[in-house]
Order: C-alpha cells, then structure tokens, then sequence
C-alpha cells in the first residue's frame, strides 16, 4: 500500500541498501556480460516478492545480460536517488510514478524509449495512461497499472442498521452528509477520509475536477485558478463532515488504510483501490458486507471524474550504462509475455488494473479475478471516468491541499482559496513554470 505522500518522498536507495544486502536476483556479473541494475520502490510483500521472481526469470533468459535488484524503503527513495546521481551512480532502471514522468523527461533525468523498444511493443495500451509518459512527443516510461486514488467502500450491514439501502450508496455530495450523519454513533464514524493538509492535497484531485471542471493551476501551468468559486461546494463539504463529527476529529489510522472499515470503526471510507486487497486478505469473512462505488459527485453526474488515475511505469536514466538492455529488460518485463504481469495482478487481489489490452484480456479469463467482487465496479464506475494524476510541481498540489484543511478546521472558505491562489501564483513566478504546462 502507498499513497502519493510517499511517492512524493520516495525516489530509490543506494549505497546503504546495498550493503545492507536488499538486492535480490543476480549475483557477481559473468565475464562478457553488461551490468545493469534495477531499483525498485519498497510496496507490499507480494510485490516484492513478485519483483524478485520476474528478476531472477530475466536473469535464467538473457546471455549477455545481468539484472541487479534493489529493494529501496519509500522514506529513504528521494535522498539516495539524489545521492547515487550526484555520485555518478544512478540505477540503469527504476520504478516512478506516472505524475513524475513528464518532469523527470524536461530536465533531462531520464531518456526517451521510443528509439529503444520497437514501435509494435506499444500496441493496445490506453492513450490517457500513454499519455501520463509522454512529453514533447517521446515516450519516457512503458506504463504498467493503473490505481484510482478514491473509492467509496462502506459496509453494507452497517447501512441496513441505519435504514439506508445497502445496495444504494450516496450519489451526491449532500448525500453523502446525509447518510453520513446517520450512520455515526458513538462507536462508529459515518465516514473517513483524509484530513490532513497533505493527504487532502492528492486524494481530492477527482473531486477537484468534480467541482470545478479544472485544477486550480491552469492547463499551461502560466495561472492560478484556485479562487474559482466552484471550489467553494468542494470545501464546504469537508467542513461540514468534519465540524458536525461526521468525520471522527482524530484519525483512526492513516489515509488510505483500509482497515477501520474492516474492524467496523466507519461505515464509510475513501481510499484508493489498493484497499480492496487488505479487505480480501485481512478481513475475508466481511467481504459479503462490504459494497463500493465511485464516490458521490456534486450533482449526481456518475460520468463526470471523482477520482485520479495513478501508477507505476518503469524508467531507464539519461546516463544508463547501457540504455538498450536496460530498456530491453523494460519491454521484456512489461510489453511482451502476459504470464508473469497477469501473476503481479492476481498476487494483489486484482486491486489494480492494466492498461495494456493483451494483460487485461488475459486477466479477464483467470477465475481468480472473481475473488475480488468490487474490481469490476471500481473498473466500471471509476476507472472509466477517473482523470490522469497531475504532473506539476506536488507544492502546487499542496497548496490547494492547505486550503481543504482550513475548511475542516472551521476557517473562511473564501479566505482559504484566496490564500491558495496567491501561493499557486507565487509558485509558477518562483519555479517558472508558466507554459510547461500541456
């Protein structure tokens, strides 16, 4: 389980997970071989299990090639990422995330794949999630899964004690509230949600499309456009839950931790898609009580986005010691058989989707896919309508997120969104980015 809190201090360890003996899937290079080393961001256990396999598989394939894996903690990525380039050592290949790709293409961090893996490997790959890896016309990262970052799971047998319909969750925001406070006592919270100014800044992407129709940074990146007052029903609603005790006032676990749901502390929870295999693992006997859906929109429009499409792809760097077998391990991994990517997706409870047709079409004939009852829901009611991450700079995103949190805390809606505004406007003057936009 991640969120993009830690994608954001998350980037891949050096020195120090090395010697500490992370690496998995190649011992000492034979003579004649190229070297090339893997990093990989620290996920869940199946994943990285699932990491480890497909290595050392590539490893018993190739001839002339030898693939290093390294295991990197997501609070350690960033700092030994910036290390290992600084010292000349950065990995061949490493995980990002789709929001990351454009920047790390316009500085220059990472190289084109388009000239490395043949044309025909892009085939039946979806063009909003192809799109997330392009920039200026190249294709800088072979696109893996894709994650929605919000969907409403709640748990049925609480609905029914309430009198709400179990199979009816709230279509809009106000019926959000509404069952909401209905389903609070005491011992249960109506719903949860992120309530941090971080948290709030990622999760709430889709319903900052909800609302507006936009970010609150224009599409040029050249403008702010948090004051627009359609992000005054957004917030409002974060207030309301949170003033009325809807919202519980201390968190009872994380954002995006699925397991108040499971342990009956909230009928209700927003998290990302990932949830679906804590619930299935931990707490299988409650899957029958358990439902999803996308979450409410303002005016009930089930087509319009609530949620953000994130995911991993896989990169090779500007200074690979040897681009073309570093890119071959990409396309060997990700564009090529769909056994060993259709394994990754059965080892996360089908929490997560492909964008490939070819790995979707084999996915959708493995019986273990109906082992996760809401997948097919989330890929219907979410996936379908879900908008790509935003690529600007996270202090943009944080920004708005600092105004959600002021809503929460009781504080002026309009006030807090002017704030917004003017921190989004000195951002694009500070980090010039005005016209970097797409």
């Amino acid at each position: 389980m991640r969120t993009p809190l830690i994608r954001l201090v998350a980037a891949v360890a050096g020195a120090t997970v090395l010697a500490a003996g992370c690496g998995s899937g190649a011992g000492p290079s034979a003579p004649g071989k190229s070297e090339i080393t893997l990093w990989q961001q620290k996920f869940t256990d199946q994943e990285d299990a699932w990491y480890k396999k497909a290595v050392a598989a590539f490893n018993r394939s190739q001839d002339k090639v030898v693939l290093k894996h390294v295991i990197v903690p997501a609070d350690t990525w960033d700092q030994k990422m910036r290390s290992a380039q600084a010292a000349g050592k950065a990995p061949d290949v490493y995980t990002v995330n789709y929001s990351k790709v454009p920047g790390f293409a316009r500085t220059g961090v990472i190289q084109a794949l388009d000239p490395l893996i043949p044309a025909d490997k892009w085939a039946g790959l979806q063009e909003p999630v192809l799109a997330s890896v392009e920039h200026d016309g190249k294709k800088y990262g072979y696109p893996m899964l894709v994650e929605p970052s919000a969907v409403l799971f709640y748990r049925k047998d609480l609905f029914a004690q309430a009198g709400l319909d179990p199979e009816r969750p709230p279509a809009t925001w106000q019926e959000l509230i509404d069952y909401g406070r209905k389903l609070t006592t005491k011992d249960v919270a109506g719903v949860v949600t992120a309530a941090n100014q971080i948290d709030l800044a990622w999760s709430t992407w889709g319903l900052q499309w909800n609302a507006a129709g936009h970010l609150p940074i224009s599409d040029d990146w050249s403008a702010p456009r948090a004051a627009d007052p359609a992000y005054k029903q957004l917030l409002q609603v974060y207030q309301t839950l949170y003033q009325q005790g809807i919202m519980p006032k201390q968190p009872l676990a994380p954002y995006a931790d699925a397991n108040p749901l499971g342990q009956g502390k909230t009928a209700m929870m927003v998290c990302g898609s990932w949830a679906a295999s804590v619930l299935l693992q931990d707490y299988p006997k409650l899957v029958g009580q358990i439902g999803a859906a996308a979450l409410p929109s303002f005016d009930g429009d089930a087509t319009k986005p609530t949620a953000t499409l994130g995911g991993w792809t896989l990169v090779v760097d500007a200074k690979s010691r040897d681009a073309r077998a570093s890119a071959g391990f990409v396309s060997w991994l990700l564009a090529e058989d769909t056994t060993l990517l259709v394994e990754f997706f059965k080892n996360t409870k089908f929490s997560k989707y492909s964008p490939r047709a070819a790995v979707a079409e084999a996915i959708a004939k493995d019986p273990a896919a109906a082992e996760n009852p809401w997948a097919k829901t989330i890929e219907e009611q979410v996936v379908k309508y879900a908008k790509a991450e935003p690529a600007y700079d996270w202090a943009v995103s944080l920004a708005f997120g600092k105004a959600v949190e002021k809503a929460l805390q009781g504080k002026d809606i309009d006030e807090a969104l002017r704030a917004a505004d003017a921190e989004i406007k000195e951002l694009i003057a500070k980090n010039d980015l005005a016209g970097q936009g797409s």
